[in-house]
């Protein structure tokens, strides 16, 4: 086991492992570190310094590995890459999601706090960084030029959406929510804590409809690893973070 790098890497998240293998694939000397059971990948991408890790599913298991990576790896800037059920109209499955901001849409602790509000925050929509966010966005429009492109709100929740009608419900709710996922809004309330950069790139991997559970799995295997490590290699290419 490799020690932990001792200079600044840039955090290269994903929630499932076909999508980090692809990242894993372009790196050339990756070396593993295992620290709260994950394994953390450090190594070179483009020059860039760079720790690849699987944060697995969920917000606690995300918010964890954020954590991880701040305060063991001394990362300052975190890119997540992975998949989200589209909510909005028009977007579309093979579309692209950029963060602008994160929001928990299962989170309540009404009557005392207003609905979505993080206790003692004072606010339940925390936003990415806008240098890291326009620099990802960019990329992703040079590396998948026929996709969609997509920049606002992503909302999260520890919910697979996979129905039509908790679809249309969310999009009563939060009618400027772009896509729903498991992961984005816990490290964006973890990189606010920190003062860490943070930004965040969703492929549509389906709906959130009744037939998301079909689709999801589908476009897993045949598309989100290809997206994941095209949108990094292009952020990457010939750039300092």
């Amino acid at each position: 086991m490799s020690a932990a790098p001792t200079t600044t890497p840039l955090a290269i998240v994903s929630a499932m492992r076909q999508e980090l293998e692809a990242v894993l694939d372009l790196m050339p000397d990756e070396q593993r570190v295992t620290v709260a059971g994950r394994d953390f990948w450090c190594g070179h991408l483009h020059d860039t310094e760079v720790v690849a890790v699987l944060s697995r599913i969920g917000k606690v298991a995300a918010a964890t590995t954020a954590t991880v990576l701040i305060e063991r790896f001394g990362v300052r800037q975190i890119v997540f890459t992975g998949v989200a059920g589209g909510l909005a109209q028009g977007v579309k499955v093979g579309d692209v999601v950029i963060a602008d901001q994160f929001l928990q849409h299962d989170l309540d602790a009404s009557p005392i706090f207003p609905r979505y509000e993080v206790p003692l925050y004072g606010r339940s929509r925390f936003a990415t960084d806008p240098m890291l966010t326009d620099r990802l966005a960019d990329a992703a429009r040079r590396a998948l030029p026929d996709a969609g492109l997509h920049r606002g709100l992503v909302v999260s929740g520890d919910r697979f959406v996979s129905t039509t009608a908790e679809a249309l419900a969310l999009c009563a709710a939060l009618p400027d929510a772009l896509a729903v996922e498991m992961e984005g809004a816990a490290i964006a309330q973890v990189c606010d804590d920190y003062g860490v950069r943070y930004a965040a790139v969703r492929t549509v991997s389906d709906r959130a409809d009744d037939a998301a559970h079909g689709d999801f799995l589908s476009f897993v295997q045949q598309v989100a690893s290809r997206h994941s490590a095209a949108i990094i290699k292009a952020l990457l290419a010939g750039r300092a973070p």
